[in-house]
């Protein structure tokens, strides 16, 4: 599952406050021991990694174990903020929250959450403490894991991500290797414990710590999947839990990935259609394959010459990857487009491209750790060629060279991938609110349905032509979708039980290019799922 969101930042250590360790699974039991309340302090105004992001807010440390099968071995340091509940009256208890990733930070989450503006009535917000954490390896807490720089940019255009000969495909092997054995060569051991299931266990360390004998929780893109894990690792901890643009289970990894392929080839040609639909503005054609062609004129233009040495073909198909994610880049991104192809003029593409920052360097690092210990690879490369090269074929060519090398490294790991948790929990399971839209190509569609059918307690909520991937609070203005969470969370009011989805939605209407860049640009800004 591929990362979205490039985020540029300074590089930073630490958080002030701390508090010792929760132990493993056993401590959520009734019986378990008071845990010390975590030091919280006011957030500084200037973050060194989230700049102003977290003012406002406050800032603590927990300390946990690296091994949970080792509770008193060598601990690590998770970075926690608060917004605390200002209706103490009707307190409702904490929120833990997830943006996605894996690999995504969380800091600045209880922030989006209590601004109204954002969907969540002030009335239901106050009652909560909203959490935000930066999981284990990510950002502020520990450790602190960044390998290979070179692998997500060199310093220079990269090699075409579709190989044109075996040759370009074993370089790109060798690279996703290199990559892999440096990471291995800096942690070690330390990258087994680097999970889902340990950040399922940290959050529990987390409610334990706060003295709470339940937690909500609410998780974007792969923070559907670390919901999962929790509400089935321990599900009598859960109060009220919402899953925005859901994992399948079944899939992960590397089955889940090569589902995204398939499913953002159709968004892309969602994206091309409605450019077609504006040939007056983009004149790039009038059928979306005239636009697709377009689309690939500019990328075998750009991989002929990459501009200013720096943006080529696959930095090409990296500023328009975020398309199939979500329309909010839709007017901006056809306009570079069309400067592009028709003008030579390469300004949106400049626009659009930034070199990593150490955060995407840690989130793509974290990625990785996660995503290939999670589950079992393929670790033959013969299976991985057989597979991406099928689905290029097979017209699927939007994504597929791209993502196979964004998880390459899973074919090389040093540590080789686990038993996957078993996700579900039965008819006594928690309450859990499941809203999804219908063209998702990140965490499509049969993601939400299965999910749904493992948790029986669970509803389904279905975004009809929803496009965007987030669909609910912060990363959608959709009142309909925001409206069946705020009901959820205010007094824990779910849609009735139907077969297949319990409710629906229409989705918001598409963008029009009279829509102007400021308001394009803040709806980005506002998003919150990173995964890619």
């Amino acid at each position: 599952m591929r990362r979205l969101v490039l985020i540029t930042a300074a590089v930073s250590t630490g958080l002030a406050g701390t508090a010792v360790a929760a132990s493993a699974e056993t401590s959520a039991g009734a019986g378990a021991p008071v845990r010390p309340a975590i030091a919280w302090t006011a957030c500084p105004d200037d973050d060194p990694l989230l700049g102003g992001a977290l003012k406002g807010l406050e800032c603590g440390t927990l300390r946990v174990p690296l091994d949970y099968a080792d509770p008193r071995g060598k601990t690590i340091k998770l970075a926690l903020t608060r917004a605390k509940a200002t209706d103490t009256r009707r307190y409702d208890g904490i929120v833990l929250l997830n943006r996605g990733g894996p690999g995504g930070y969380g800091r600045d989450l209880p922030t989006r959450f209590t601004n109204p503006a954002n969907g969540l009535p002030r009335e239901i917000s106050a009652r909560y403490d909203w959490i935000g954490f930066d999981p284990r390896g990510v950002a502020a807490s520990e450790p602190q894991i960044a390998c290979d720089p070179g692998y997500l940019y060199p310093g220079r255009a990269r090699p075409d991500y579709v190989p044109g000969n075996a040759a370009e495909e074993a370089a790109w092997a060798k690279k996703a290797k290199a990559f892999a054995d440096d990471c291995g060569d800096r942690y070690g051991a330390t990258l087994k414990h680097i999970t889902t299931r340990n950040v399922a266990r940290d959050m529990d360390a987390i409610r334990a710590a706060l003295g709470q004998r339940q937690t909500s929780y609410f998780g974007y893109s792969y923070g559907t999947y670390l919901g999962s894990v929790y509400a089935s690792m321990f599900p009598r901890n859960v109060k009220r839990m919402v899953l925005d643009s859901v994992v399948r289970p079944s899939g992960v990894w590397y089955a889940d990935n090569l589902d995204q392929n398939e499913a953002f080839q159709k968004r892309a040609e969602i994206f091309f259609d409605w450019i077609a639909d504006w040939n007056s503005v983009y004149h790039l054609g009038t059928t979306g394959e005239q636009v697709e062609a377009a689309f690939r004129k500019g990328r075998e233009k750009i991989r002929k010459a990459p501009v200013d040495g720096r943006i080529g073909p696959s930095e090409y198909d990296d500023i328009f990857l975020p398309d199939g994610y979500r329309n909010y880049t839709w007017v901006a991104h056809a306009q570079a487009l069309a400067d592009w192809v028709l003008r030579d003029d390469p300004s949106g593409l400049r626009d659009n491209f930034a070199e990593p920052a150490w955060l995407d360097q840690n989130s793509y690092a974290v990625y990785t750790s996660v995503e290939c210990r999670d589950a079992p690879w393929p670790r033959n490369w013969s299976r991985w060629h057989a597979d991406h090269s099928r689905q290029y074929r097979q017209g699927a060519t939007f994504l597929t060279w791209g993502n196979a090398w964004y998880n390459a490294p899973c074919a090389f790991w040093p540590v080789k991938g686990a038993t996957p948790q078993r996700i579900g929990a039965g008819g006594d399971g928690p309450p859990i609110l499941i809203v999804q839209p219908e063209n998702d190509a990140a965490t499509p569609l049969p993601g939400a349905y299965e999910v749904h059918r493992l948790f029986p307690t669970s509803r389904m909520v279905l975004e009809l032509g929803g496009n965007n991937h987030g669909t609910s609070i912060t990363a959608n203005r959709n009142q309909c979708m925001n409206g069946h969470v705020s009901a959820f969370l205010g007094d824990g009011t779910l849609p009735a039980s139907r077969k297949g989805a319990d409710a629906f939605c229409k989705a918001n209407p598409a963008p029009t290019p009279a829509a102007v860049s400021a308001a394009v640009n803040a709806s980005a800004a506002d998003d919150v799922a990173v995964i890619r």
